[in-house]
């Protein structure tokens, strides 16, 4: 499983033969705009864990170009539905096998509007079990006793935390959070995009360090392998 960092939290997940978008923040993230082209995205589904337009932005351009299929909560698949595109909807402690394998959408601490301001649903994240891989996509949460319940499931091979401090967790409640899902080994995601989340890189590699965890930070464009 390839994992393409986008920047903000967007990822590119790629399989032997499917290819999973999440949380599409692109064309009007100034950091990613000039090193992604949206046309060069080619995504069988796009994965969504709220409203908020820092991770809806390109869904609509990008999946009716595609015909990928959305898969959100009930109110966000539903909105883009009426969009005229292709969408599976879920909700909390809810799994679906897909062609690509399983995901889960289980809790997150967070808020959820669209950028009218009408109703997003519930926040949430994804636990992907794909190519024998496990990987929690947290979305944008706060540290959460809800994530014990994970590892009970779920032996983890990855966990996608948002470290920006501000709106989500900040570096040592995603420490924590690695403790409470059972998982080591962590990609940092949701950082350094505007002024609110910028991160000390270092500072936060060396926590990690500390705590006897791996913490990968990708340039936009890089990709982890697992």
């Amino acid at each position: 499983m390839k994992i393409t960092f986008l920047g903000h939290a967007s990822l590119l997940i790629e399989t032997p033969k499917y290819s999973l978008l999440v949380d599409p923040f692109i064309s009007g993230n100034p950091k990613a705009s000039d090193k992604i082209q949206i046309k060069d995205i080619k995504p069988d589904y796009i994965l969504v864990t709220h409203a908020h337009l820092d991770h809806t932005l390109d869904v609509e351009e990008i999946g009716k170009l595609h015909g990928s299929i959305v898969v959100s909560n009930f109110e966000i698949a539903t909105h883009f539905e009426k969009k005229g595109m292709k969408a599976h909807p879920m909700n909390h402690g809810g799994s679906w096998k897909f062609p690509f394998g399983t995901l889960k959408y289980v809790n997150a601490i967070h808020t959820s509007s669209f950028d009218d301001g009408s109703y997003g649903g519930q926040p949430g994240g994804f636990v992907l079990s794909s190519e024998k891989k496990q990987v929690y996509i947290a979305g944008d949460t706060a540290l959460t006793m809800d994530m014990k319940l994970i590892p009970l499931t779920t032996k983890l091979d990855l966990a996608i935390l948002p470290i920006g401090d501000n709106f989500t967790m900040g570096v040592d409640d995603a420490i924590i959070a690695s403790d409470f899902v059972e998982c080591n080994t962590v990609l940092g995601y949701h950082y350094d995009t505007f002024g609110y989340i910028e991160i000390d890189h270092e500072m936060a590699l060396q926590h990690f360090e500390k705590a006897g965890k791996k913490l990968h930070l990708l340039n936009i464009g890089e990709a982890l392998t697992i």
